[in-house]
């Protein structure tokens, strides 16, 4: 289509240099002695990385790096919503019988979370299925246009998300998604289920049932792990779904707001994933250079609770069991939310299941190679139990 138009990121030279400006002023707050990272982002990491991103950090080789990827941007329509510009990644297959494979991700994270797996699904080798990848920057989130009014909560990132798939002439296709990627994906197998066939999450977010008796010591310690994200992590959940405008004004002035605020989650919500300076800085200028501008992307936390939460029941519908959709479940023992797969077995038809020995919340950039490895196996001719759900495209 005339509309779907080839796009570069192209951050104004002013944004960069206003941005080292705010960073040469910031004012740092003292802390206790020997507080590591019980009381949030270590004093000296984040004046180490304000230091490296205001003298070294070079936004514009990443930019460039970025720019090498297949990305274009088009008119979304969502019900009741003006038009929304919406920045995808596309990377098609030569086969013509892919499976169109669409990506979603959450926060704090972006389109570029898919970059990594990209390649390792690009070329299949012999008995592997291919892939038709679309990974859009959801609204509000990257170089996707912000939303303007109120109520656009989770059912509407899951209509543009779709849209855009029909746009692209992929009528049938299947999901990924973990975080908010987990939220919206389901919403599209719950809204969607002729157009969407399967779907893979790696992240589950359930209704646990009463009884916590004949689990394994590995369930447990799960459990452990959910038990300390729900009391001792979710303070950044309460505030983004009360409050998101008062907590705006700091994401929007301060860089070093945005940093702290986003790298805490890096930190703890990972594996002993070994960060770079470089790609934590990368993912906070997501946000800091995004069309809709930081302070944007934390509403989808309001709206999805003060909307999806009430009169629609989107979300307890999501947590629920939906049939007539293939499922394939990915756990990850550092993940936020780590319920025994006996418990999330009740969200679906599942067809595939794999328990990984390490990796977090962001599994397809911590662990690339698994994900991916996913997707091949659950969609594989021999075995794979989404086989040929797709009319015509079964990746081979």
């Amino acid at each position: 289509m005339a509309d779907i138009k080839p796009y570069q990121i192209s951050v104004p030279e002013e944004s960069l240099q206003k941005l080292k400006a705010q960073l040469a002023l910031t004012s740092f707050p003292d802390e206790l002695e020997d507080s590591e990272w019980d009381y949030g982002v270590p004093l000296a990491d984040i004046k180490r990385l304000v230091k490296y991103w205001q003298e070294e950090y070079d936004w514009r080789h990443h930019e460039a790096e970025i720019n090498k990827l297949p990305q274009y941007i088009t008119p979304i329509s969502v019900k009741g919503f003006d038009d929304l510009d919406i920045h995808f990644l596309h990377q098609p297959s030569p086969k013509k019988t892919a499976i169109p494979l669409l990506f979603v991700h959450g926060w704090p994270g972006s389109f570029l979370e898919v970059t990594k797996i990209l390649p390792l699904l690009a070329n299949p080798k012999e008995g592997e299925p291919a892939f038709h990848i679309v990974a859009p920057s959801i609204p509000n989130f990257g170089f996707s246009q912000g939303v303007k009014k109120k109520g656009f909560g989770i059912p509407q990132y899951a209509e543009t998300c779709h849209n855009l798939m029909q746009k692209l002439g992929y009528t049938q296709y299947v999901t990924q998604g973990g975080d908010w990627g987990y939220w919206i994906t389901r919403t599209i197998a719950h809204l969607y289920p002729t157009a969407c066939k399967a779907t893979h999450i790696n992240m589950m977010d359930i209704s646990p049932p009463p009884s916590t008796s004949s689990l394994t010591p590995l369930e447990r310690t799960g459990l452990d792990r959910t038990n300390w994200f729900t009391t001792q992590g979710m303070g950044y959940s309460s505030l983004q779904s009360t409050k998101p405008q008062t907590l705006a004004y700091s994401l929007a002035s301060s860089p070093c707001g945005l940093l702290a605020w986003i790298h805490e989650k890096l930190h703890d919500w990972t594996d002993a994933y070994p960060w770079t300076d470089d790609e934590i800085l990368t993912w906070v200028s997501i946000y800091a250079f995004s069309t809709a501008g930081p302070a944007a992307s934390v509403r989808i936390y309001y709206e999805a609770i003060h909307r999806d939460g009430g009169a629609d029941g989107v979300l307890e519908a999501v947590r629920g069991y939906i049939g007539g959709v293939k499922l394939g479940l990915a756990f990850f023992p550092r993940d936020i939310f780590v319920y025994p797969p006996g418990w999330c077995r009740g969200l679906g038809d599942v067809v595939f299941e794999h328990l990984n020995e390490s990796g977090g919340h962001f599994g397809a950039w911590e662990r690339p190679e698994s994900v991916a490895g996913d997707l091949k196996e659950m969609f594989e001719r021999e075995k794979g139990g989404a086989f040929g759900c797709v009319e015509g495209r079964d990746g081979y």
